[in-house]
């Protein structure tokens, strides 16, 4: 099966944007959206929802949305970017990878967490009639970018909102994240975000 190169698909498609759309962006942390926004804010309206009801403990899901919400004035962005909280119930991600919590980090497990998030990404996007939504999670080099892109493209299949195709670690996307959390001294968190990446951060 042929590789998929998101990075194209997404040049194509703002290669045909008409006028500046708006666009529901899920994002995870500050280091994630700090690269992706400074693309993104180019071409679209950004609000960006941080919905991670995934991430452990609370302490953990303040400190992330914190720095997110810290760090977004100290830019200057083209066009608006926004940000809104979803609900924090962690319940809805334990519900999500019931019987998948002894798999590893890149499995089935994962790609139910992503899929939650996207599909909450999705009804927000289509509720509020935003005309793209993505999320920056293919900006880390441990997310497997082609199930992104396929839960995405999936959910966007009734056309009410179109999903935006990316894998932002591309053209050195998370070394720019990188260098942009060092020059705002963000705080980088040393997992993922669920008491399961934790765990096993611990062990390695």
């Amino acid at each position: 099966m042929e590789k998929i190169n998101y990075q194209l698909k997404l040049d194509e498609i703002i290669s045909h944007l008409d006028g500046v759309p708006t666009l529901l962006l899920h994002a995870c942390c500050a280091p994630c959206s700090s690269y992706v926004l400074e693309y993104l804010s180019n071409y679209f309206k950004i609000t960006i929802l941080y919905y991670n009801p995934n991430i452990y403990p609370r302490e953990e899901y303040e400190r992330r949305k914190n720095e997110l919400a810290t760090f977004l004035p100290k830019r200057n962005y083209k066009y608006p970017v926004t940000l809104i909280e979803d609900n924090y119930n962690p319940d809805e991600y334990n519900e999500a990878v019931k019987g998948l919590e002894k798999l590893g980090e890149k499995s089935k497990r994962c790609y139910e967490c992503y899929k939650l998030r996207l599909k909450r990404a999705y009804d927000y996007a289509s509720q509020n009639n935003f005309d793209y939504f993505a999320t920056t999670l293919s900006i880390s080099p441990y997310k497997i970018s082609s199930w992104i892109n396929e839960i995405g493209e999936s959910l966007a299949d009734d056309g009410k909102v179109k999903f935006l195709y990316a894998d932002f670690k591309k053209r050195n996307g998370y070394k720019r994240s990188l260098e942009l959390s060092k020059e705002y001294d963000l705080y980088r968190q040393d997992y993922c975000g669920c008491i399961y990446s934790k765990e096993q951060s611990k062990k390695e």
